[in-house]
Formats: C-alpha cells, structure tokens, sequence
C-alpha cells in the first residue's frame, strides 16, 4: 500500500507507526524542501513538496492529513474527489458544517475515511468504554477527565483560542461515547497570556449523570503532561492517571475501586498510534469495520465546538 503523508510536524508520530511496518511504501509531502527532506529520511520515506502529486498521481492508495486544521476538511474532500482514501488528523474540522459535508461525502463514497481519534484505542480508555458498554460495576453515574500540561513543544500555542480543538476534543468524544450529548454545558476559563490558559467545562444531563472536564496548559515544564478520568458508577469506580510526552505514548495505571476493595486493571501495552494505523490497515484490507469513521465523531466535535465559543466569547 502507497501512502501520501502530508506534513512534517504532527505527521512525525504516523510516520514513526509507518516505518515500522513492512508492508506499506510513504511519500512524505512538506512545504520546505529542505526540512521535509530531512524529516522523511529519518523515517527512510522519499520526500516531495508538489503536494498535488498526493491526490493526482494514481499509485498513493491513502492521503494521511497531518497539515492544520483549515486543511483538514477540504483535503479529504479532495482526496475523496480523487478516488483515494483518507486519514486525517483530528479534528475533522474547524466548524460543524464542513465535518457534515466530509460525514456526508463519506457516506457516498466507495472509499474509507478515517479520523485520528486515537484515544479511542488508549487501553485505559477500552476499559472505561467496555464498562459502560457491558455495565461492568452498574451504570456511569458521574465522570470527570482532567488533562494537565506544561507547554512542552516549541513554537506551538495552547491559549483559549486553541485549547479545546487541542486539546479537550478527545474527552468530548470520551463524554459523547459514554453519556451522550448533554442538555447544557456551563464554561469557565482563564487565560494567562496568548499561549497559556485553562479551561473547565461542566454537562448537564437532566439528573442521569453529571460529567466534568478540566485542561489546563498553565503548568510548570517539571510537571511535563499529565491526565486521566475518574468514572464513578453504580457499584464501582474506575480511576486513571497517565503520563505522555512528544511522542503519544502514555504510561500509566487504572484501577478499580469495589465494595471488594481496590483492584489495578491489567491492560494491554499497546501504543494508541501503532493500533490506529493498524485499524485503518485491517479496514483497507478486509479485516474490520470502520471504527472512526467521519460520522462517528460529529458529537464530540459538536461539543468542543460549544465550549471553544463560550471560552472565547467575551465576558
């Protein structure tokens, strides 16, 4: 399989999954000659900057999308238009009406489209999704996530106008999965300059469950990044906490608080990157049903939509 990837940035973490592959041949596609040279033969990839090759030459079979957010819709649009399939990275767009036209576009199409929710494939995250689903200790009676990080890349901006696409969009989508949309959501921010501020978001669901998520980018570079849920149920409680750095790769725990008293999960070792690539391979080839598929993320980008608008509206 010909893989374009587009984007030298963010585009680092799918590349390092891709050249540990054998069975897949990438295109690194970049702005700077020079720069996407040099990151793509790191990886061992060819390079190029006529980013028009990725969607005209017939031999790319996927347009992985690791450019900003402005461009994600439209490039799968294109990539669809052009007979390819398409990853993107999250999130599938910077407003609800063109996240639609890219669901609907998907929905017509013989092609695969695929949005890096990679969360979804965190071991921690499985936990609290098969809980739910299976209703391990009863039903979701309150869940609290928390995301707390120093500005540890360079160059990269997480102020108010950036944090919930950023950075709350996967806990809206783990909110949406478990509880649903809720009937209201209250926001309260903070904002230390530009590129620091803190976000805290609370849902209303009618009385049925109460669900809280807080991010923050005010912290020190020795706290590095840090996160995790507390999911409180019927009869039990699941409580993680992780670590994760440049490189996606969390470490951490979750354990289960009973009337038996507690319990540490044991759960996969797995990389959320490498097994979303793996998914998409597996659906590519046959072997599995498209799992984040445009469709299924339009709720939690509905949600994280709603709280960048009251995070930003003046007050």
């Amino acid at each position: 399989m010909k893989i374009a990837l587009l984007g030298t940035g963010f585009g680092q973490a799918h590349a390092a999954v891709y050249a540990a592959r054998g069975d897949v041949e990438v295109v690194m596609f970049g702005r700077d000659a020079e720069k996407t040279s040099k990151v793509a033969e790191q990886f061992g990839f060819a390079s190029s900057t006529t980013m028009d090759a990725a969607f005209e030459d017939p031999s790319f079979d996927l347009v992985d999308i690791c450019l900003p957010v402005a461009l994600h819709a439209p490039y799968v649009l294109r990539a669809l238009e052009a007979g390819k399939h398409a990853l993107v990275e999250l999130p599938l767009a910077d407003n609800i009406e063109d996240a639609r036209r890219v669901a609907e576009a998907a929905a017509r199409s013989d092609k695969h489209v695929f949005v890096d929710m990679f969360e979804r494939f965190i071991p921690a995250n499985q936990a609290l999704f098969d809980a739910v689903r299976e209703s391990t200790y009863g039903r979701l009676e309150q869940l609290t996530l928390w995301n707390l990080t120093a500005l540890l890349w360079p160059g990269a901006s997480l102020g108010l106008k950036v944090l919930p696409l950023e950075a709350m969009h996967s806990d809206m989508d783990i909110i949406a999965s478990t509880l649903g949309l809720p009937r209201d959501v209250t926001v309260t921010a903070v904002e230390r300059d530009e590129n620091s501020a803190a976000i805290d978001a609370a849902f209303h669901f009618d009385g049925v469950a109460a669900a809280r998520s807080s991010v923050s980018s005010l912290m020190p570079m020795s706290w590095g990044a840090r996160g995790g849920y507390t999911a409180t149920f019927e009869h039990g409680v699941l409580d993680a906490t992780s670590t994760m750095g440049f490189d996606g790769k969390p470490s951490g725990t979750v354990t289960a608080y009973t009337a038996d008293g507690p319990r540490v999960l044991e759960l996969p070792d797995a990389d959320q990157y490498t097994a979303m690539i793996g998914h998409v391979m597996d659906v590519l080839r046959g072997g599995a049903e498209n799992q984040i598929a445009p469709d299924s993320v339009l709720d939690a980008l509905t949600l994280t939509l709603d709280i960048e608008r009251k995070a930003n509206t003046p007050r």
